[in-house]
């Protein structure tokens, strides 16, 4: 499904780049001859656009050989953006070369080098912005279910839940998690989140007819070869498509590290990302912003402050212990959003909790002041853990903080997002919030931390901002 709408995206892309390759030139002409922007055009060399149609036809040629050759309609699954602007840039460039080196063969008195400098620049530009909209409008596409292979995984133990965690927290890679089916009757019986648990192995014919299966992922153990041989004859029996996630071993997945040596795939076992300097520069970035964030919303932070005591009674902060990095427990500070006594009346409103699992969330909490759900609609009332994250306690971004009830109920693959600091942002806000189930929340944590990086802390910060404002899960 996901590479049959690829291969029309890439159709219609390319027809698109033609347009706009056109367009740009015709932009480049009117900027260098009409605007004549940074340098005037000499009489003497003045030139119809007539003149120019020829070297059009040509760069669109050259251009999109370039880009064809440059991979750039060849992206693998779950290329970024950045990946699709870069590739544009280089095939471009190479365009751009040629075409100026082709005017000093054909009446280089006439033509402006100049113009291909802006020509190139503007078909960048247009191509990078369609781009932009392309991936808005498949992703809006792929959440309504269109687009996307539904997956059917096989297997529930760690490697099967991280290959989960992968595909969720990566919506862009245009797979749908239908559910999981494993000979573990207590693996095979139990949901995590969204996902659903759909009975044993020998259920694998029946679910794929049922539930529209695209693709099979196994994630069963190389010690049961004969099974995941049977599983292979069965998906191409039922048509379906069929991969295996090599356990490496009984290696945890998430620390493999595998290199090229001159042909050969060595395998070892990486680090944990966010240690030694990537955690000094973790901490220096959290310092730093926490500090100006603290003194540039000052003011805000005041109005906050007035609002909340001119509501009601009670303290403008609330305090609550909340579990950190490696279990250990620390304050965490919110603007107060209830009235006083709130938290003595959660046992009774526990039969409304709205999120399954060991958290407690309420779309319409009656505890909530006027002033309160203005400050949860907008997630305003997160911006005192500020403070927290300049103590180190949090960080800016990292798994949602947990208070102890829910550490002590947690599954022991659970804990293992205890290895973070908290975040006041995470993948769990910008995947859903409060619409996120227990479970898929302690997936997106633990994909968080075992792949760390800086830009990956910068692609969940501006994904927050339009999350935020939308208030999509917050309650």
């Amino acid at each position: 499904m996901f590479e049959r709408y690829r291969r029309w995206v890439c159709l219609i892309m390319a027809l698109t780049d033609v347009v706009l390759i056109n367009l740009a030139f015709a932009a480049a002409y009117w900027v260098r001859y009409d605007l004549q922007w940074f340098r005037a055009v000499d009489p003497v060399y003045d030139a119809t656009f007539r003149a120019y149609i020829p070297f059009a036809v040509v760069l669109t040629v050259l251009l999109m050989t370039a880009y064809k050759l440059g991979g750039v309609y060849d992206q693998p699954r779950g290329a970024s953006w950045l990946d699709e602007v870069y590739a544009l840039i280089g095939g471009t460039t190479t365009g751009i070369v040629i075409i100026t080196a082709m005017t000093f063969w054909f009446r280089p008195l006439v033509y402006s080098r100049l113009m291909f400098i802006w020509a190139g620049v503007m078909i960048i530009a247009l191509l990078s912005l369609s781009r932009l909209i392309k991936r808005w409008v498949w992703g809006s596409l792929m959440r309504r279910g269109l687009g996307v292979d539904r997956v059917l995984v096989v297997g529930a133990g760690e490697v099967g839940r991280r290959l989960m965690r992968n595909i969720v927290a990566q919506p862009e890679l245009g797979y749908q998690v239908i559910g999981f089916v494993d000979d573990d009757p207590e693996k095979n019986s139990a949901d995590i989140g969204r996902l659903k648990a759909l009975g044993g192995i020998d259920k694998l014919p029946q679910v794929v007819q049922e539930e529209a299966i695209d693709e099979v992922i196994v994630t069963l153990p190389w010690m049961y070869h004969r099974k995941i041989l049977g599983i292979m004859h069965q998906c191409e029996r039922e048509r379906v498509r069929a991969r295996i996630v090599p356990d490496l071993f009984q290696l945890a997945l998430s620390r493999v590290d595998i290199e090229d040596l001159g042909g050969i795939p060595i395998i070892g076992v990486k680090e944990i990302s966010i240690t030694g300097w990537n955690l000094a520069f973790k901490r220096a970035s959290d310092v730093a912003l926490s500090l100006a964030g603290l003194i540039f919303l000052s003011p805000l932070l005041l109005l906050i402050s007035v609002a909340i005591k001119l509501d009601s009674p009670g303290p403008i902060l609330f305090k609550q212990l909340r579990v950190g990095k490696g279990g250990r427990r620390f304050v965490l500070y919110k603007f107060r959003s209830m009235h006083q006594g709130a938290e003595e009346e959660r046992p009774q409103l526990a039969e409304l909790d709205e999120v399954v699992g060991p958290t407690f969330k309420m779309r319409h909490d009656p505890r909530c002041t006027r002033v309160g759900r203005v400050l949860r609609r907008t997630s305003l009332d997160e911006l005192p853990q500020l403070y927290n994250v300049l103590r180190g306690e949090m960080s800016l971004v990292g798994p949602r903080p947990a208070i102890p009830l829910e550490v002590e109920q947690y599954q022991e693959w659970h804990r293992k997002r205890l290895e973070a600091s908290p975040g006041i942002t995470g993948l769990w806000q910008v995947s859903g919030r409060s619409q996120l189930a227990f479970d898929e929340m302690c997936l997106l944590d633990i994909y968080y931390l075992e792949n760390w990086s800086p830009l990956l802390d910068l692609k969940i910060t501006l994904k927050t901002i339009p999350a935020v404002l939308a208030g999509r899960g917050a309650y």
